[in-house]
Order: structure tokens, then sequence, then C-alpha cells
């Protein structure tokens, strides 16, 4: 089945505060487990929303570009034995898994995150 993997919009968008267009990236990566949770939780502060249908496999929304990206993952490189970063499109094909979206993490904030309808 194909789904979407745009998060939805909430309430109507103002023009004043939508300056940058968001984009979609897939980040994929294979790590030791001593690094696998720093580089999950790295993951979880990009963008603006994040959805992880599999293990090590993510989906961003981030009005950064790649390199941005990269550059705040490439911390964790040197521990990664592969390291994914890619923009894609809206469409998708999962199999026997779904996205559930959730907003970034705020380091000051306490809050758990807040799920959001796919």
């Amino acid at each position: 089945m194909f789904t979407s993997i745009e998060k939805p919009a909430h309430g109507p968008v103002d023009p004043l505060h939508e300056t940058f267009a968001m984009r979609t990236y897939l980040i994929c990566y294979e790590i030791a487990a001593p690094k696998r949770h720093a580089l999950a939780g790295a993951v979880m502060e990009l963008g603006e929303a994040w959805a992880r249908p599999l293990d090590t496999t993510w989906y961003v929304q981030s009005a950064d570009r790649a390199d941005e990206i990269e550059r705040r993952l490439r911390p964790f490189a040197d521990a990664a034995n592969g390291l994914l970063i890619q923009e894609v499109g809206a469409r998708a094909l999962l199999l026997n898994t779904s996205l559930q979206w959730f907003r970034k993490r705020r380091p000051a904030c306490s809050e758990t995150p807040i799920a959001l309808a796919a």
C-alpha cells in the first residue's frame, strides 16, 4: 500500500511565519548499540517532526538543506558503518509497518512528544 509520508497540515498557514519550504528526508544508518541511542536522539532533534517506521530508518521534516542535516549528524559518522541522508518525495510503499509522526524533541521541554495522525 502506498502511504503519504507528508505530515498533515494543522490549521491555516500564516504567510508571515511560513518562510521556508519543509522538506522530507529519509535517514538510515547502521551503527553499533553503544552509539545507536545517541544517534537516534540527534535525529529526533532535527527538523520539526519525525517518524520512525523501522528501527534505524527515519523520516524527518525540516526546512534545512541536506548539507545542514549532514553537518549535524557528522559527529556520529565515524561510529556508523553507514549513514544515508536523502531528500524524498511524498509517497512511499510501506509493508508491515506504518508511520506515526511526532514533533521535534525540545531539550527545555519535559513533555513527551505528541503523536500526529498519519
